[in-house]
């Protein structure tokens, strides 16, 4: 092989949900800090987010994170988020992932039953508290930023569906959340195709008639995902609920999604739903489960929030280099609507 490129991947999957862990062949991404490299990776190499996530090598249904070394002394390790489409600051299922595959490869040293670390996440420190016995990580539990709401009850014009009634949060990512029932879905698996189509249209209204911006670091994205909700419920008196999300540009998130699992806490507590300490399941459309609970309240610029923490598992399903042959035609990849929804994602 003469390969003028190699990647060196741990492929993983938290709840159903792709999150692969880029462990080596990177060039030099220069920043101090996580959100220095995102908007590296971002402006100047993006290419590796298109060699991995983009067809031939790579497919719709799946992120990558690359790790590095931090300089914050209280950080294990640091890792950047590229999805489909963009490079959120913070998902719940890529820091599952990439810690269960720092701690099973031995790059973090394990301790068990327990091993505590922080990682340096773009959206800053994420505390982790890793369940381990006999070199598995049987669960991961991660203390997330900060969550909060931006607007309930809002109405948004979507073509198709006349008036909608939705609520906008932040978990990490700026989630547009729906009840599904309000246009017509059960989260059944059978309506994917349908719920991804929906799902983008109801994202774009949101994000254009509902502009809304981080009160900390405008840096961050509006409104970038579709959560479709049902209703809440008790079992075995531990409330309950599910949900899917569209991650753009237009396909289903196959786990519970600790960032929307974030937003939907943050839009619950506000309503009077769920106390302080409750435990919440989060539930995704395939039946995956992530346990999650109110740590405490907070404020982010001057707007009531809370500290969610998010637990669940992910395995590792494999060890690979991908390659550029310096003759390949595709360097970065190509879309194809049949499955990317357009053939115009970056």
């Amino acid at each position: 092989m003469r390969f003028s490129k190699a990647i060196n991947v741990v492929g993983c999957h938290a709840g159903g949900e792709i999150g692969n862990v880029v462990v080596g062949g990177l060039p030099s991404i220069s920043g101090e800090t996580m959100l220095d490299k995102r908007r590296h990776l971002q402006n100047e190499a993006d290419w590796l987010r298109q060699l991995l996530l983009k067809e031939p090598r790579g497919n719709v249904v799946r992120s990558a994170n690359v790790v590095f070394p931090s300089t914050h002394p209280r950080a294990a390790m640091g890792y950047v988020i590229m999805e489909s489409t963009e490079y959120p600051v913070m998902s719940g299922s890529n820091t599952i992932c990439v810690a269960t595959v720092l701690l099973e490869t031995g790059m973090v040293p394990m301790t068990e039953p327990i091993t505590e670390l922080t990682l340096e996440s773009p959206a800053g420190l994420i505390r982790l508290s890793c369940v381990c016995r006999d070199g598995k990580v049987i669960s991961v539990t991660f203390t997330n930023q900060p969550a909060f709401v931006y607007r309930l009850d809002t109405p948004v014009e979507v073509e198709g569906f006349g008036t909608v009634t939705v609520d906008v949060a932040w978990g990490g990512m700026a989630y547009v959340l729906v009840d599904a029932h309000s246009v017509g879905f059960t989260l059944d698996p059978a309506e994917a195709r349908e719920l991804c189509e929906v799902g983008q249209r109801i994202k774009s209204a949101a994000a254009e008639q509902i502009p809304v911006k981080h009160p900390e670091n405008p840096e961050f994205a509006g409104i970038t995902q579709t959560e479709f909700t049902l209703p809440v419920y008790r079992d075995a008196g531990v409330l309950t609920g599910r949900n899917t999300v569209i991650v753009s540009p237009g396909r289903i998130d196959r786990c519970p999604c600790g960032t929307g699992t974030s937003a939907r806490l943050a839009v619950l507590h506000a309503r009077g739903d769920i106390r302080l300490g409750e435990r919440f399941i989060s539930e995704s459309i395939i039946g995956t489960r992530f346990d999650s609970t109110i740590e405490s309240l907070t404020q982010v610029g001057g707007i009531d929030a809370i500290t969610p923490s998010v637990s669940g598992q992910a395995w590792i399903t494999d060890v690979s280099q991908i390659g550029l042959e310096p003759t390949d035609p595709f360097p970065t990849g190509y879309t194809l609507a049949d499955t990317w929804m357009n053939t115009g994602t970056p």
